[in-house]
């Protein structure tokens, strides 16, 4: 909401970009802990004799894809407009911007529409996870082995090479030009003063690496687990890996759905500026209504 109200000094392709990532946020604590994990605290057992599991696992694999390719494709913005001077003027605008999240969206549904399929439409809770379970047909299956080896490698394998290397690239390009320059202020007048530029480029290499590094510690024990667990099931199960570690994975993935846009928006002043004065606007009113 406050993003959208375009308060924040941020361009329109860098504004789209965050509102679409917040509202995937938004959809998959709505779609994975109002509806998967809150039955299981409370022990809803009516839950389970709604057919349509396999429609919720769709709409909820859709929406965690999206949060991951969103950050992928905004961390592809910030490197074109940091280090590609000609392509920027074109590439970095409102239009594009929802232009590439329409894509992304539109193929991360086509993509997990195989769980409809892969997935009962019963929900099931014995002492697991509440959610649809896999036929055992299914899970022995070659074919529908290598399209959940896919889903891993789609989401989030690719994302970990593609976010790592343009934030090394834009990291590096950082870099170089921060020298280029701090030689340059040195020939001009030798002024030894804080250079706020530099502060600047210094703090987008810090958020860079906090958004990197937050991404792949946070998925890399779901992504581990699930390859292993598909391997066993034909046969490659040499080491023992707990159930708990799937547990742990779940939440770590979690929170990687919230926490990226929450890095990018707390580290604009601007934005907290905003919500500060979103917050205060309530209180000074009901204050106000009390004095009177």
């Amino acid at each position: 909401m406050i993003f959208s109200q375009g308060k924040c000094g941020l361009s329109g392709s860098t504004t789209c970009y965050l509102v679409a990532m917040a509202t995937a946020d938004l959809l998959v604590v709505i779609l994975d802990l109002i509806l998967r994990q809150i039955p299981i605290a409370y022990e809803l057992s009516f839950v389970r004799h709604i057919p349509v599991c396999n429609i919720h696992a769709v709409l909820l694999y859709a929406v965690t894809d999206c949060t991951v390719w969103f950050t992928v494709t905004f961390t592809f913005d910030r490197f074109v407009l940091i280090c590609c001077q000609k392509l920027r003027s074109k590439y970095c605008t409102k239009r594009m911007a929802a232009f590439v999240m329409g894509t992304v969206a539109v193929l991360c549904s086509l993509k997990d529409t195989t769980w409809y399929f892969m997935l009962t439409n019963w929900y099931w809770l014995n002492n697991n996870p509440w959610f649809c379970y896999m036929n055992v047909l299914i899970m022995a299956s070659g074919v529908w082995g290598a399209i959940e080896i896919f889903h891993s490698i789609f989401t989030p394998g690719i994302p970990f090479v593609l976010i790592l290397h343009l934030n090394i690239l834009t990291v590096r390009h950082i870099l170089t030009s921060s020298r280029a320059r701090r030689r340059l202020r040195a020939v001009s007048n030798g002024d030894n003063h804080k250079d706020q530029e530099m502060d600047s480029r210094h703090k987008s290499i810090v958020l860079l690496f906090a958004i990197s590094g937050n991404f792949i510690i946070l998925w890399l024990v779901l992504m581990m687990y699930s390859m292993w667990q598909r391997l066993s099931n034909f046969g490659y199960d040499s080491v023992y890996i707990p159930t708990f570690i799937l547990e742990i994975g779940f939440m770590l993935q979690l929170l990687s759905c919230c926490t990226n846009t929450c890095i990018y928006a707390m580290t604009q002043r601007n934005f907290r500026r905003q919500l500060k004065h979103t917050f205060s606007i309530p209180i000074v009113g009901i204050a106000h209504h009390i004095i009177c």
